[in-house]
């Protein structure tokens, strides 16, 4: 987003990671529970995972669809409200999944939240969620080739994350799972982005961006892990920034 800034355009597909939680949960959250913090561990990134023991979330449907809601009113496409269920789901323990927990996301970036509940319960996003369950379970064989195909029980589906770039020439240049930055850079430049490595500093990262991890801030700016946590705390120590504490680690935020 940042080097290719208005060279690209984000539409979000939601592949439905969980349909219901809830059979053997007792099993299933102890596993979520493992896997988060081991992702987190990877990504660098805060985490609660206390959601699992305290209310967790009985599937990821009306998260998904919730999604496919805001991006009919967000230019967007969604991105913000899904950085706030991303944020209430995995650093602040919220239950996303009713429609008023759903509803309140909508309220906190400034959605029409009336529009929102409407759309929510409209036959028309329910089909644009099932067209993009249809999407990701249809399986080209580039990605069966790339290792980029997952199976849950008896269906398979495209691995998580992937990404798709799209050329106005209606070339596609896929990256199927977590991959080193440069496959993503690569696909983007032969979709016909165009690049501009230039780096933003920290208080103009979080001005575009909203709420920020550390190492977010790292991989914005350009900075090294010590020399962006000398920053984040220079700023706060100035009133500039605000540490949010997560179970984990920080987010940022303007003060």
């Amino acid at each position: 987003m940042v080097e290719f800034a208005d060279s690209l355009f984000w539409p979000y597909v939601m592949g439905g990671l969980a349909r219901d939680y809830t059979q053997d949960a007792g099993r299933v959250h102890q596993e979520l529970l493992v896997e988060w913090l081991d992702a987190a561990d990877d990504g660098g990134m805060p985490l609660d995972p206390r959601l699992w023991t305290e209310g967790p979330i009985g599937s990821t449907y009306p998260a998904c669809m919730a999604l496919k809601a805001a991006a009919e009113q967000s230019g967007d496409g969604g991105g913000a409200y899904l950085r706030a269920l991303r944020e209430g789901l995995f650093c602040f323990r919220r239950k996303l999944d009713t429609t008023e927990a759903l509803v309140e996301e909508a309220r906190r970036v400034r959605l029409d939240v009336e529009r929102f509940r409407i759309d929510l319960g409209s036959h028309a996003i329910v089909e644009a969620f099932g067209a993009d369950l249809e999407l990701t379970r249809t399986i080209p064989e580039e990605a069966r080739a790339a290792d980029g195909v997952s199976a849950n029980g008896d269906v398979e589906r495209l691995t998580f994350p992937t990404l798709v770039f799209e050329g106005e020439d209606g070339s596609r240049h896929a990256v199927y799972g977590v991959r080193p930055y440069e496959d993503y850079q690569q696909a983007a430049l032969a979709a016909g982005a165009a690049s501009n490595p230039a780096r933003l500093g920290v208080l103009e990262a979080v001005s575009r961006f909203g709420r920020l991890a550390t190492r977010e801030v790292e991989e914005v700016c350009g900075l090294a892990t010590p020399i962006a946590s000398a920053q984040l705390w220079q700023l706060a120590s100035e009133w500039k920034l605000r540490p949010v504490r997560v179970l984990t680690g920080y987010l940022w935020e303007a003060a």
